[in-house]
């Protein structure tokens, strides 16, 4: 599985680093998007998110099946799923710790859930970084916590961290951010 992420990685730097303005400063976002295996756990609904770091800048995808790297017949979001994103857009700062996922609720299986969200990125003159973000819940109207969008927002837990023991920091390895029942960050919905 590591293998197969490396080599999705590794085409979609090269993808990007050969297209487009190279005068601009973008960074490339690599996505593994988990749905879970619970019963009705798909969705066809629209999916988008937005990565935010500790200043407050962001990157948003209004429509994440656009980064879809899957092929064009691919079925997205679908129950069990891991699925890979991948685009380009303006550098963030530090490891992303902020994200905000939102369903559009269209569709004939509106309700999603969905697992985690891995992001990985790089760009010039920047290390590489991965963040996980453990939604572990529905994006649904019909089930509980009855939202569409959730926000996990882990950069006060970063900053703090960073000031308190940045050695630890710097040899901890991946940053992940979960859901508030099963992690002490806030979680704004």
């Amino acid at each position: 599985m590591a293998n197969g992420r490396c080599s999705i990685l590794l085409i979609a730097l090269f993808l990007f680093a050969t297209t487009g303005d190279s005068t601009k400063e973008e960074c490339v976002y690599t996505l593994f998007v988990k749905t879970g295996s619970v019963i009705k756990a798909g969705t066809d609904s629209k999916i988008s998110l937005t990565l935010g770091d500790p200043s407050g800048r962001s990157v948003s995808v209004p429509n994440l099946e656009s980064w879809g790297l899957m092929g064009p017949k691919h079925d997205y979001f679908e129950r069990g799923n891991v699925d890979a994103f991948s685009g380009r857009g303006p550098c963030i700062g530090a490891s992303a710790c902020r994200l905000n996922l939102t369903s559009d609720g269209s569709g004939s299986h509106s309700g999603w859930f969905c697992d985690y969200v891995e992001v990985t990125s790089s760009g010039p003159h920047k290390a590489c970084s991965q963040s996980i973000f453990y939604v572990d819940r529905w994006l649904a109207n019909d089930a509980p916590p009855y939202k569409l969008s959730v926000v996990l927002d882990g950069c006060d837990t970063l900053n703090n961290a960073a000031e308190n023991d940045s050695n630890q920091r710097r040899n901890s390895g991946r940053f992940a951010v979960g859901n508030p029942k099963t992690f002490a960050y806030s979680a704004s919905e």
